[in-house]
């Protein structure tokens, strides 16, 4: 696991935040799978270490974008690419960047469509979503909220 770092600046209740993780993925399709369970671990670690609130349903969300924003990447981006969970205050992060500079935009709602629903779904499922150029490929980040009234 291509684990990133857990950085620290300062948080509510005791909980340093934010909390932080990343994982370089590579062409190998078995990443995504891979990916999901360092969402799933992320999550539990702020749950029962850091007393984040974060439900079930939450961390059931979070692999079903994880899933479908790792695999567009694996589809349409050749090269390298990079999955980055972020909590600060009561906000995840999940931001996904590959080299790919094809900027999506999800394709309007068809149910006899098969497939390129990804976007789609991601966007559903997030409060807040973001798709934007970079220097060297383009960045995804969907925005979940954690609070009390969501635990």
């Amino acid at each position: 696991m291509d684990e990133g770092s857990e950085d620290a600046e300062g948080g509510g209740s005791g909980t340093a935040l934010p909390l932080e993780t990343s994982f370089s993925l590579d062409g190998d399709s078995s990443r995504i799978a891979q990916a999901r369970h360092v969402a799933t671990a992320f999550l539990t670690k702020a749950r029962d270490e850091a007393g984040i609130p974060v439900r079930q349903a939450t961390v059931e969300i979070v692999e079903l974008i994880v899933s479908e924003l790792v695999t567009n990447a694996r589809k349409y981006a050749p090269g390298p690419a990079v999955l980055k969970l972020r909590i600060h205050v009561s906000v995840l992060s999940v931001e996904l960047w590959d080299s790919s500079p094809v900027v999506p935009a999800a394709k309007a709602p068809n149910p006899e469509r098969v497939g390129q629903h990804g976007l789609e779904i991601v966007a559903a499922l997030a409060q807040n979503l973001t798709v934007e150029a970079t220097t060297v490929g383009k960045r995804i980040t969907a925005h979940l909220t954690l609070d009390k009234a969501t635990a």
